[in-house]
């Protein structure tokens, strides 16, 4: 995924977009994505909507296009460095929706729908970072010489580890010797 969208929302009712920091009991804690990255708290009444979660509509009624996959499409066609902007001409918005996904659907998604992305765009090209998609080739080599990740873990908190492992086998011993004496008391019993 080349922005992880996965904490990154638009909230109804609020203006940008908001990476969600925590829930709470009435909301959730959100920091805006703009320079100032102000905290704030979205109450429960808003509709927040994770922009991981959006997808376009093409002309195939069946499938949409992610916006994580529109996000990269763009990155890889004009980098961070976008010319269009949401106070671009309809027009100039009209044709860049035309280059990026060519089959879009000109009934559903309207106009206000690509400024929306181009405003989005420009706010997560700004804030976080460009991840490359890993090729197949990548994945495959980087799965088999990488350490699962239980041993990452290990490797990371050794101290914690010895001590949860010393737990462990404190917890099986216990239920041993549990299991133990009783069976030692009935045998007691019985002679």
């Amino acid at each position: 995924m080349p922005y992880d969208l996965k904490e990154i929302a638009a909230i109804s009712g609020m203006p940008g977009l908001y990476r969600l920091v925590k829930p709470t009991r009435a909301g959730v804690i959100i920091e805006s994505l703009d320079a100032r990255a102000t905290r704030s708290v979205a109450s429960a009444r808003n509709k927040v909507s994770l922009l991981q979660e959006i997808s376009i509509y093409t002309q195939d009624y069946d499938q949409t296009v992610p916006l994580t996959e529109v996000f990269d499409r763009v990155h890889q066609k004009y980098g961070a460095d976008l010319a269009v902007t949401h106070k671009s001409d309809d027009r100039d918005l009209t044709a860049f929706m035309g280059e990026i996904i060519p089959d879009y659907d000109r009934d559903r998604v309207y106009m206000s729908d690509i400024k929306k992305l181009v405003q989005w765009y420009h706010a997560v090209s700004s804030t976080l970072p460009y991840q490359a998609p890993a090729t197949e080739d990548e994945a495959t080599t980087t799965e088999a010489d990488a350490p699962t990740a239980e041993t990452n873990e290990v490797a990371a908190d050794e101290p914690v580890a010895k001590k949860v492992k010393a737990k462990k086998k404190e917890a099986e011993t216990d239920e041993a010797e549990a299991t133990e004496k009783p069976a030692k008391k009935a045998a007691k019993s019985k002679e």
